[in-house]
């Protein structure tokens, strides 16, 4: 990929707005540098080259998070890219066990795309982990078993290298703690 598709640069300005107010975890930094990591942990750790897969990375919090919805992403971007997105959204209105039921669900039975986008999230949140308290940093490595146990369902090949990758990291990080 020798220049930047001006899809993504579109999705970072679109990411950058719909993200405009929110802060990490950590109290500090700026919620949209999150979806940032997500796509370069996609493009230079996983090696994901499809202008696609990586606008579904910089937009996978937007439906889940703001005021976004899948038509806004659809009509911005496409069904594909849309469909993965809400993909990668959580049903805020169900209550927490039967939202992350569903979610696993929906995960173990996602093509690659969204397999990939949801490891490199993985990959970034265990990351930034560190800046959390012991509980909720505890509750980070939880959740993030139970979505590597449903992304490694059928685990399409596209997404194998990158789920080793995450899983790795996953790994080295609980062991570290």
């Amino acid at each position: 990929m020798t220049e930047f598709p001006p899809s993504l640069l579109d999705a970072v300005a679109f990411a950058t707005r719909a993200h405009r107010h929110q802060i990490r975890k950590d109290g500090q930094t700026p919620y949209v540098s999150h979806v940032f990591r997500v796509c370069l942990i996609a493009r230079h750790l996983f090696g994901i080259e499809d202008p696609q897969v990586l606008t579904a990375a910089v937009l996978h919090d937007t439906i889940e998070d703001t005021t976004t919805d899948f038509d806004d992403i659809e009509e911005r971007f496409g069904r594909e890219v849309a469909e993965w997105v809400s993909a990668l959204s959580k049903e805020k209105r169900l209550p927490d066990d039967e939202r992350e039921t569903a979610y696993c669900k929906v995960l173990s039975q996602s093509p690659w795309q969204v397999r990939v986008c949801k490891l490199a999230d993985l990959y970034d949140n265990l990351t930034d982990s560190k800046h959390l308290t012991p509980e909720k940093r505890k509750r980070t490595f939880e959740r993030s078993q139970r979505y590597f146990d449903a992304l490694r369902v059928n685990l399409p090949e596209p997404a194998r290298p990158s789920f080793e990758i995450a899983w790795a990291h996953h790994s080295r990080l609980l062991a570290a703690r």
